[in-house]
């Protein structure tokens, strides 16, 4: 399939995807969307590579009715943060279709859940453990799905959820329709599919590697409540021309941005939760080069036509590989050196690790940048600037006052006073940002036995509410991510 405008999809879809700046299908989705059109079970390998949400997205959105206030679709996924960008995405694409989507997980307020269900969105995404609870309380109710999606299969299996997913799909309609999308295909992820899916088509897409050799790949590990610092300091050694800095949630995003305009650097943020008019006005002044550092999410970010971007700075973790090869893939491109650096917890070390093997790339560590260096790092930057002006000249007019300073003092001391004004200070207003969990991580090799108590719920602390987005029925429902 060569575009998405070819395949027969509706107008309201079309229109979606460009909007999020999908021009051509990425193999995952040229190979499952067809078959998933068509009404087809669907089993997805793929482990990392672009695309996975869209893949089965796009059928979801296609085969379900704007004009049913019922849940049609359902979507499992394994975290809380992977259901909210699920679910940020899925309106996205259903938005011109007028089908919205509700995340549901742990660690939000279930009454707060409950009176969003109320607006009858026709897609929820949701943890497992938290699923049930509402299916307890009858809360959601299942007789009207006609289309199920396993998300992250393997993930969900390593963290003890294939019962919770058992007991749902026994009390979703036996004629749904079943997409289920795992890296890999332990025993237990096959007996689900044998046990839960029709003469499911199976399609595999190969491994995406990092292999740009001009991109400079490297990890920093710190503790949460030093993060910020750490990336005022890597600011200010490397002193990156045009950079993006993702984080994982729309309230880090605005955290972020408010901080490091608080120090005196030229940021501005980007999510979901902003009006069309301000996004754009915030993508303007970035590529115009009046925003020197961009702050965004994931799924915000997606299908933004930047170019020149020097540097990526995660100041999360990504979720996945599938993410860490989106986020980095903006910088060194053609043939142009770039620069991307992960700032980790210690919690979080065993997650890059998985990264880095799945994605066959060298992140080397390296330590936080001194003050030292930070301050050399800024020399460096203004004598950069200093000589930029000499050679773009236009400074006759400051020639005279420049010989009559030289009269009073040496031009050694008046060069440095120049210096100095130029360069940038560390600057160590307190800035403090509202602490995020670490990713869980799973250990094939020395995992035990699952933890009900662990996941039941969906797991996460209360109050992390910050995606989700769910908007009834107002005309910006589909548009939070």
């Amino acid at each position: 399939m060569a575009a998405f405008n070819e395949i027969g999809l509706s107008e309201p879809v079309v229109r979606a995807l460009n909007n999020m700046g999908f021009e051509e299908p990425t193999p995952i989705q040229k190979k499952a969307v067809p078959p998933g059109l068509e009404g087809r079970d669907l089993i997805g390998q793929a482990q990392t590579g672009t695309g996975k949400t869209a893949a089965f997205g796009i059928p979801l959105v296609e085969l379900l009715h704007a004009d049913r206030d019922q849940v049609q679709g359902v979507v499992l996924a394994p975290t809380r943060e992977l259901a909210v960008q699920v679910a940020e995405e899925l309106n996205r694409i259903g938005h011109f279709k007028g089908i919205r989507t509700l995340p549901i997980y742990g660690g939000q307020e279930i009454s707060r859940q409950i009176r969003a269900l109320k607006n009858r969105p026709h897609i929820i995404v949701g943890t497992p453990g938290r699923f049930m609870d509402h299916m307890r309380r009858k809360t959601i109710r299942l007789g009207q799905v006609s289309l199920v999606v396993l998300d992250e299969a393997d993930e969900m299996l390593n963290m003890g959820f294939i019962e919770d997913i058992e007991t749902i799909l026994k009390e979703v309609p036996e004629g749904r329709q079943t997409l289920l999308f795992s890296a890999t295909m332990p025993g237990p992820i096959r007996t689900l599919a044998q046990r839960f899916m029709k003469n499911p088509e199976v399609i595999r897409v190969e491994s995406r590697q990092v292999t740009v050799s001009s991109l400079n790949q490297s990890y920093i590990e710190v503790g949460e409540r030093q993060k910020f610092d750490a990336l005022c300091s890597l600011l200010d050694s490397q002193s990156p021309e045009r950079t993006i800095i993702f984080g994982r949630t729309k309230r880090r995003v605005d955290e972020l941005s408010e901080g490091l305009s608080k120090r005196g650097y030229s940021a501005a943020g980007i999510h979901g939760d902003m009006a069309q008019s301000q996004r754009d006005r915030v993508m303007r002044r970035f590529k115009e080069g009046t925003v020197e550092m961009l702050i965004a999410t994931d799924v915000a970010a997606r299908g933004l036509d930047i170019s020149d971007v020097t540097h990526i700075y995660n100041f999360d973790i990504p979720q996945d590989s599938e993410g860490y090869v989106h986020r980095v893939g903006r910088t060194g491109r053609a043939g142009k050196e770039g620069v991307a650096v992960t700032l980790v917890t210690p919690r979080e070390i065993g997650h890059l690790k998985n990264i880095e093997r799945t994605t066959r790339s060298n992140i080397e560590r390296r330590p936080v940048p001194t003050y030292k260096e930070a301050f050399e790092g800024q020399q460096r930057l203004a004598v950069g600037r200093l000589l930029t002006v000499v050679e773009k000249g236009g400074i006759d007019n400051y020639r005279a006052l420049a010989e009559g300073l030289l009269d009073e003092t040496d031009s050694v001391t008046l060069l440095s006073a120049a210096l100095k004004i130029l360069t940038r200070e560390t600057d160590r207003t307190p800035v403090t940002l509202t602490e995020e969990r670490p990713l869980r991580i799973k250990n094939l090799r020395n995992a035990g036995p699952p933890r009900k108590e662990y996941h039941r719920g969906g797991g996460g602390r209360k109050g992390f509410g910050q995606g989700g987005g769910f908007k009834g029925k107002s005309r910006n429902a589909g548009r939070t991510f």
